[in-house]
């Protein structure tokens, strides 16, 4: 199986730059034989906006988009793409993470954790991030801001998931270790798409990567590099929670004694 991520600089509110660019990538991906694939998060509007009227101009409604639309054709040939898409419903905006598999839209996950200024433009979502099948693996999604939040890689893994898929405009400094250590409390795979660039004044890091169920690097990219790097990986390694031969990090919980993460301020 193999798993690519894709680095890109995203353009603040030109779609049909930002459109050029993700072209680019599927094609890159698909002359390497990727079978999975995760885009940045909001990878067809840029990040800074100064208004709302900025994020809604730069929404797409889901599938139906043109971001979408080309997903959807690229994955037709048997593959899965992950991508960050500014979404817009009737209601409202989301900062969400669309999920195409062999020609279909699986499902859209609308990012729980909003970050900074993200709470200006965009509705926080309501449901629990999700678990898809292909070709017999499970693949969990997460945007971005929910890395910091353990108890969203710890749901994944406890629904299934052998990688954790997320899309990404990182800026803080930290996020790419984080992700060891998701790998390792969960041993999961994990595949971090990032942009790079700076978007009025908002340095972004790069730095995409996919991490193993031991928190080691796969691959790294750089924090200016635009393209896509990848590697091959059984995800089936991940149904293998044993740290010791004694120690199994989902038969050695003890959920009742964490009722406090679960209760509501």
């Amino acid at each position: 199986m193999k798993v690519a991520v894709g680095q890109m600089d995203p353009q603040i509110c030109d779609m049909e730059k930002n459109l050029d660019r993700v072209k680019s990538i599927l094609e890159e991906s698909e002359k390497t034989d990727v079978d999975v694939l995760v885009l940045p998060e909001l990878c067809n509007s840029g990040y800074v906006f100064k208004d709302i009227g900025e994020a809604t101009d730069s929404a797409e409604s889901i599938p139906e988009g043109a971001f979408s639309r080309e997903l959807l054709e690229w994955s037709s040939s048997g593959r899965l793409v992950v991508a960050g898409i500014c979404e817009r419903t009737k209601e409202d905006l989301y900062n969400s993470a669309a999920v195409f598999r062999d020609g279909e839209h699986i499902i859209t996950y609308r990012k729980i954790h909003l970050f900074l200024d993200e709470a200006n433009w965009f509705k926080a979502g309501q449901d629990e991030p999700p678990v898809i099948e292909y070709r017999g693996y499970r693949f969990g999604v997460m945007i971005c801001f929910d890395w910091i939040f353990p108890e969203i890689s710890r749901v994944l893994a406890l629904k299934g998931a052998q990688a954790i898929l997320h899309p990404a405009n990182l800026v803080l400094p930290y996020c790419q270790d984080a992700m060891i250590t998701r790998s390792i409390e969960n041993r999961v795979f994990t595949a971090t798409a990032n942009r790079i660039g700076t978007e009025r004044g908002v340095k972004f890091s790069g730095l995409s990567q996919i991490t193993d169920i031991k928190g080691n690097r796969l691959c790294k990219m750089s924090n200016g590099e635009v393209g896509v790097s990848s590697v091959t990986i059984d995800p089936k390694l991940a149904d293998n929670k044993l740290i010791t031969a004694r120690n199994d990090i989902f038969a050695d919980r003890r959920p009742g004694l964490y009722t406090l993460i679960t209760q509501d301020d």
